[in-house]
């Protein structure tokens, strides 16, 4: 009767408990991605797993941490096909301090339902060029940028004739705008320090989501991160010049290793991932293919010297092709200076290739010149002791054996106790000298 009695005492209580648990679990969700670097394919998978993710579990939003210099155009159309067709509302929100969005990077942040800027960020400067970054000719570039004033004015169009003047600027002439003045002319919504206060902003705003007018409800949002997968990073370190130069270095290398010395697997092994990741890096990244002849060249004359007599002019004529090539492939003409190789790391590592190469190729030869050290022929060069006087037959002991023995020509006669040398080997029988 006593439990009975406490039992609406104990329902009470649970549910005040209850409570904070129940208005957590209904706290709106806001899902955070982050683009920092340069526009590939990677990105646009990336964008499509987030916008995926916040789908499933029935997000508020999803906000697109942008600082971008640019990128790849055809990546770039597919990531803002891919926000337009959204569910979920996304907001781009360049940032931190500094940050910009350069380029391709203007079109995305457009894209965006909501826009936002952290203080002392860029947007702008989206004049297209060519996917090797050089300049288009002017017939291309018309063209080219008609498209594009066609894609950012109906990207802009909501926010104003103000904003969608800007936004054909930042293309026919490259203008480029700071957080402010984009505000001011409406390109963006938004001026926020961090994530938090972007949050506090945007609660009631109204944005359109497939036609429809959603406002959103951002007060106490649950701030989650949604990252990049291990294969995801990996790519992208690919997207690096630097990391794939130094990748096709090393894959080289190993493979003429595993060449001149067969039967491992390791340098083998090592050597074809490293040539399958640059392979890949070299397929996003505009390269000019012309520079592979050059340091093909180089790593031919690497070897060369080592079995040439040329006191090391090839090698440092492999050197000198080695940082052409590496030069030719990434920083061609034109070439946008966030996907350049650094010239001090292609000549520090031109200089360590042909170091390497001199020192394992030099063993390897040195091996191959090393005399044979098991079979008769191992007799050739061995000294012994005639047991027999030798004119001109007789025995020797050599190599701890009793070896049947003839002089060699130009040999005087051997008497017993005296010590020879092995000149040659045939079938059983030593031809010796005397020393």
């Amino acid at each position: 009767m006593k439990t009975i009695r406490l039992l609406p005492t104990l329902l009470l209580l649970a549910f005040f408990l209850l409570q904070p648990v129940q208005a957590a679990s209904e706290a709106p969700l806001a899902l955070v991605m982050g683009i920092d670097g340069a526009i590939y394919q990677i990105m646009e998978e990336y964008l499509a797993r987030s916008i995926q993710t916040a789908e499933g579990q029935g997000a508020e939003l999803l906000i697109l941490r942008l600082n971008t210099p640019g990128g790849d155009v055809n990546t770039t159309i597919n990531m803002v096909q891919a926000m337009r067709a959204s569910r979920i509302p996304i907001v781009v929100y360049v940032e931190p301090r500094g940050a910009w969005a350069a380029s391709a990077g203007t079109i995305i942040a457009l894209a965006g339902h909501a826009a936002a800027m952290a203080p002392e960020t860029t947007i702008g400067a989206a004049t297209p060029v060519g996917s090797e970054g050089e300049d288009l000719g002017e017939t291309m570039e018309t063209k080219v940028k008609e498209i594009m004033k066609a894609t950012v004015r109906s990207l802009a169009e909501r926010r104003g004739p103000q904003a969608v003047e800007l936004a054909e600027a930042t293309i026919e002439q490259a203008v480029a705008v700071s957080a402010g003045e984009a505000l001011e002319a409406g390109l963006v919504d938004f001026i926020a320090e961090d994530v938090d206060k972007l949050l506090a902003q945007l609660d009631g705003f109204q944005v359109e989501v497939g036609g429809e007018t959603v406002v959103l409800d951002t007060a106490g949002a649950v701030v989650e991160t949604v990252e990049m997968t291990l294969i995801e990073q990996l790519l992208m370190m690919l997207t690096n010049p630097n990391i794939v130069v130094l990748l096709l270095s090393i894959g080289v290398q190993a493979i003429l290793i595993e060449i001149s010395s067969p039967g491992g697997w390791a340098a083998g092994f090592i050597g074809a991932v490293c040539l399958a990741l640059a392979a890949y890096g070299m397929g996003v990244l505009p390269v000019n293919w012309f520079g592979i002849a050059f340091l093909l060249i180089a790593f031919v004359l690497f070897i060369v010297d080592i079995k040439a007599p040329t006191h090391g002019a090839l090698t440092a004529a492999g050197v000198g092709s080695f940082i052409v090539g590496a030069l030719v492939l990434f920083n061609s003409p034109g070439t946008p200076q966030f996907q350049r190789v650094s010239v001090p790391l292609v000549i520090l590592l031109a200089i360590l290739t042909g170091a390497s190469f001199a020192v394992i190729l030099g063993f390897a030869l040195r091996a191959l010149r090393r005399p044979v050290r098991t079979g008769q022929e191992s007799l050739v060069g061995q000294v012994g002791v005639a047991r027999t006087s030798i004119a001109p037959d007789g025995q020797v002991q050599a190599a701890g054996e009793l070896w049947s023995a003839v002089l060699a020509e130009g040999s005087g006669k051997i008497h017993k106790g005296d010590r020879v040398e092995v000149v040659k080997v045939e079938g059983l029988r030593l031809k010796v000298r005397k020393l």
